[in-house]
């Protein structure tokens, strides 16, 4: 058995916690290969496990940052949306974490499940990630911006052109711990029951 009420406060914690608070501290690889540990018990429809985790750390964390800026910069001048404030943050933000993951989706086509389905696998896995960077104290949050939706990416990250990059995990130490703030209506307006 669980202590249920300790479960219950651990994901009534959990909180984005935004790289620029985080204090430059390195978290130790072991907790960062726990938190993929646990996200691969995600739950997957014909177990499929469509997840793709891809570790920046150390040094890792400057190629991330240089391929990001330039493979923005080649796109959005080709496009016209260049902003040079885009490209100055996309070169910083991974300088500023411990670890970033990013998380990628490969589809097992022999299994033919929508697409949807897969995704919402790869969620549960991320939220199993958030969970445990809760447990240790760890900031964390999932940014989908960027380079997520550059076709130009996904090799970097050793995705085929039918995977999906669905985003990165920022991971660090907060600076003044995890946020407290409380930003949820009560259960009771989002759900309807019918007996």
């Amino acid at each position: 058995m669980f202590d249920v009420f300790q479960f219950n406060q651990l994901i009534h914690a959990r909180r984005s916690v935004y790289a620029k608070d985080y204090t430059g501290e390195k978290i130790d690889d072991a907790i960062v290969k726990q938190m993929l540990e646990n996200a691969i018990w995600a739950p997957t429809h014909k177990l499929t496990e469509p997840w793709h985790f891809v570790v920046f750390a150390k040094e890792g964390l400057k190629k991330l940052a240089d391929f990001q800026s330039e493979c923005y910069k080649e796109v959005a001048t080709l496009n016209g949306t260049f902003d040079e404030t885009k490209y100055e943050g996309l070169k910083k933000k991974p300088l500023q974490c411990s670890h970033v993951i990013a998380v990628g989706m490969k589809r097992d086509k022999k299994k033919s499940l929508p697409e949807w389905e897969e995704m919402g696998a790869v969620f549960c896995a991320i939220q199993n990630i958030y969970l445990t960077a809760t447990a240790y104290g760890i900031g964390c949050y999932l940014g989908t911006g960027g380079i997520t939706s550059f076709e130009e990416a996904k090799t970097f990250f050793d995705l085929t052109e039918e995977d999906k990059l669905l985003g990165f995990i920022y991971l660090g130490i907060p600076k003044t711990g995890l946020p407290d703030t409380r930003k949820r209506k009560p259960a009771e307006e989002k759900i309807k029951w019918i007996s």
